[in-house]
């Protein structure tokens, strides 16, 4: 665990990408098996253990320490594994170090019920340093948070054993931790692995954003594109998943579409929920908000009310295997027409095709896209149409359009502490407008869109501004205005304003502009598509 911690801590602290990159690559070549396995599983979110909880973490720390100090030290360090870690008392020596090894701990906790696995965690914590434990604790509840994503991850894997990243994620979803045969691949012990008939996720073709450029009409075909969520389905060996952008197996929370995907393959999409009739037939079909959506994300089991209240369909984009055939090293061209001969021999409850925006000339382009606020659209994709399907962001093949953000000016009314490097600065903001009747209901919260200097800005307010604490949360003067950039607004009834912000940040603050003067909720609601 010394070494998984020392590689956790430099990560924590380093924010260049390619020292990341070196960091992980130094451990991995230095660290022998099953260890460096289990240390690549947690940094691609790849641990499970599902018996600790935080509530487990809270209870053991606040039957050793005076649960006070232990809330007033949370409040100020901003993370509850780096406080535990600090606070822990005593420090006994392990009787057997093996016992103390990354492989060790994870065979352990893994295994243990809920009843059993707060004795063993207390057991490891007692006989860890702090290092140690803050490693331990953001192992075992999943929230690693070194700024280190499973694509990074993998890239710092094949840099360290001169692989290309692009055949290790082929591979990556037929293995499981802690990933022996991978290992003995990259040090040329053993043959690449094979991904043949099992349903393994390929790496998604990305789009760099359009920026100030202009695109001609007659290189490039352009496409809606779609609040939901990217997914990729695949079919083989009669087995199917469903796949998010990054590459988590969601299929059993859709498994009405899984069901219904019946032909060997592998297709990339988006995936949504109907709307309702009055949707939008031009842009190719009613579709509900990402709002609907999220009802649906993250379940590991759905209800057949959920399922009829929220059906889910995925709008095809683009096709990497037909049947058997690998299809990707083909102009967009070709695999379009593939993609439609393929969608058409599928259960049209279930999947569509994504319609091609009819515009002669960028400028007509640029029209549609200004006047498109469906609900579900987010602004346009533009695709070389000679242009293979590529793993990651290439230059010049695709690009996304996103539709202008809307705006409000909105006030101020709660502040929280952010976390990690955040920690000591209130950076966290939930915001309101006025209602009919004369009071500030929250809309939103934001958390992003500010410069450093804006941030200490913000928080010299929130600290010279409060009027009311409750825990962690500063309640301040209703006297800052925050102007509010956001993708679209969401009837929602979990809301007391009845109305959800998509994608809020902070895009100014309004030190000129008086609160009574900042935008009302009826001003926003009449913004929803």
């Amino acid at each position: 665990m010394r070494g998984f911690a020392r590689l956790l801590d430099g990560l924590v602290y380093t924010r260049s990408r390619n020292a990341k990159l070196r960091l992980i690559g130094a451990y991995l070549r230095a660290t022998p098996d099953p260890d460096r396995g289990w240390a690549l599983a947690a940094l691609t979110g790849a641990v499970d253990i599902p018996a600790i909880k935080p509530a487990v973490v809270r209870a053991l720390i606040e039957a050793r320490v005076d649960p006070v100090l232990f809330r007033m030290s949370r409040d100020y360090v901003g993370d509850t594994a780096e406080t535990v870690a600090l606070l822990w008392p005593g420090h006994a020596a392990a009787d057997d170090p093996a016992a103390l090894g990354l492989a060790a701990v994870v065979a352990r906790l893994s295994t243990l019920g809920r009843s059993e696995a707060p004795a063993a965690l207390a057991w490891l914590l007692d006989r860890m340093t702090p290092e140690e434990r803050y490693a331990l604790l953001k192992l075992a509840t999943g929230g690693l948070r070194a700024g280190v994503s499973a694509r990074l991850a993998k890239t710092a894997f094949a840099q360290a054993f001169a692989l290309d990243v692009d055949a290790v994620e082929e591979v990556w979803h037929a293995l499981a931790p802690p990933y022996a045969a991978l290992f003995a691949w990259a040090e040329g012990r053993g043959e690449q692995p094979l991904a043949a008939d099992m349903p393994v996720f390929r790496p998604f073709m990305l789009a760099h954003p359009l920026g100030e450029d202009q695109v001609a009409m007659d290189t490039y075909a352009a496409e809606w594109k779609w609040d939901g969520i990217r997914v990729q389905l695949v079919r083989v060996g009669g087995q199917v998943r469903l796949y998010s952008r990054g590459g988590d197996d969601i299929t059993a929370a859709f498994p009405e579409v899984a069901g219904a995907f019946d032909r060997d393959g592998v297709v990339d999409g988006e995936l949504l929920v109907k709307g309702d009739a009055q949707g939008s037939a031009a842009h190719g079909g009613a579709t509900a908000s990402f709002n609907a959506l999220q009802q649906r994300l993250g379940r590991k089991a759905v209800s057949a009310r959920m399922l009829a209240d929220y059906p889910a369909f995925v709008r095809l984009y683009d096709i990497l295997f037909d049947g058997a055939e690998d299809v990707r090293p083909l102009a967009w061209t070709a695999r379009r027409a593939r993609l439609e001969r393929f969608v058409a021999r599928l259960d049209p409850a279930h999947f569509d095709l994504s319609v091609l925006v009819d515009a002669d000339s960028f400028a007509a382009l640029e029209a549609l896209r200004a006047g498109a606020r469906d609900a579900a659209i987010e602004g346009v994709m533009l695709k070389r149409r000679d242009s293979a399907y590529v793993a990651g962001r290439r230059t010049g093949l695709w690009y996304k359009w996103k539709r202008d953000p809307l705006r409000a000016d909105c006030v101020m009314l709660y502040a929280q502490r952010g976390n990690g490097k955040r920690s000591s600065f209130y950076s966290d903001y939930t915001f309101g407008c006025w209602s009919e009747d004369g009071r500030l209901l929250p809309v939103g919260k934001a958390y992003s869109g500010f410069t450093d200097e804006e941030l200490k800005w913000l928080d010299r307010f929130v600290r010279t501004h409060t009027v009311n604490r409750f825990g962690p949360v500063r309640e301040v003067e209703k006297t800052l205005v925050l102007e509010v950039a956001f993708d679209s607004v969401h009837a929602s009834t979990r809301h007391k304003s009845g109305i959800a912000m998509r994608f809020p940040r902070i895009a100014r603050i309004r030190t000129d502009k008086p609160a009574a003067e900042a935008d009302r909720i009826e001003t926003l609601r009449a913004m929803i598509a």
